[in-house]
């Protein structure tokens, strides 16, 4: 039987931190922080799970070649048993969802897991790969938006929707290594989602809420300036040498650094201390993937 860290290391527990962030940006931009936030937050975790399981099935042949440390290919875990824990995942996160959100955020979360298992399953290693996983994070934003105004959280889903696009095009040459062309695109891309996520909406429109006054009002930039940083750094090494270990290494900074980039978006739409403790997500993640691997 496969060990608790075995498991863990199949879902790549550590990289789950920056997935609640998701949900509570979507409900802070659809003013609807209310008691359904944390079992939508858990029913998004448990989608991930299942898809960094489902990930590792459909790579069990690939790994063996690439990355034979990994739990299947190293017999660890079974093909089966990673297969099983994915579907179960799947349903709990369904389940979950429900229970927590009721019909509306069903009708986010089933998609949401359709379109999961969509990229491990078939989009993965085709050109529509990055799109149909940054269409995930998308989705997971929505998610936590079911239970208000959902419109309002477009933005913010489209914001980290083109962060998850920049770390999965640099995740498709983690083995390979990459072009210099590469790390200078999704740089550029990194600066415009910063950029998005501190962005002011035109006058009288009612999609923002109010800024508050005083040092709030200066906390998205400072988090969005965080965000770049630590993510902005990676690549510009990339760029500099675009070997498969640095590529990795800017891949997992992205999958880390997402939570400072989430704050900043909690924080934009008006709730300042609540989006620095979606941000202190970002080191704890940074420490715990010294442990597992989050790529």
């Amino acid at each position: 039987m496969p060990s608790l860290r075995d498991l863990a290391e199949l879902v790549r527990a550590p990289a789950a931190l920056s997935v609640p962030g998701d949900v509570v940006a979507g409900a802070a931009a659809a003013d609807a922080l209310d008691r359904r936030v944390p079992g939508l937050a858990g029913a998004s975790v448990l989608l991930y799970w299942a898809g960094m399981a489902a990930n590792d099935w459909a790579d069990r042949e690939l790994d063996a070649r690439e990355r034979p440390e990994r739990p299947i290919p190293s017999g660890r875990v079974s093909p089966g048993l990673a297969l099983g824990v994915s579907a179960g995942l799947t349903a709990a996160g369904i389940g979950l969802a429900g229970l927590a959100g009721g019909r509306r955020a069903l009708a986010v979360a089933v998609p949401l897991a359709g379109a999961v298992w969509a990229y491990d399953l078939r989009a993965k290693n085709t050109p529509a790969g990055p799109a149909v996983m940054a269409a995930c994070r998308g989705l997971d934003v929505l998610l936590g938006a079911s239970g208000g105004r959902v419109v309002r959280a477009v933005p913010a889903a489209l914001t980290v929707a083109a962060h998850t696009y920049t770390v999965t095009e640099l995740s498709r040459r983690e083995v390979s290594g990459a072009t210099r062309a590469l790390p200078a695109a999704t740089l550029a891309g990194t600066a415009a989602v910063a950029a998005a996520a501190v962005a002011r909406r035109r006058a009288g429109d009612t999609a923002e809420p109010a800024r508050r006054p005083g040092w709030q009002t200066l906390v998205p930039a400072a988090l969005a300036g965080w965000y770049s940083l630590q993510y902005g750094t990676a690549q510009a090494r990339v760029a500099a040498d675009p070997q498969a270990s640095r590529v990795r290494a800017a891949v997992g900074a992205g999958i880390t650094g997402l939570p400072a980039l989430q704050g900043a978006l909690v924080a934009r739409a008006g709730a300042a201390l609540l989006g620095v403790a979606v941000a202190a997500a970002a080191p704890i993640g940074r420490r715990l993937a010294r442990l597992v691997s989050p790529t």
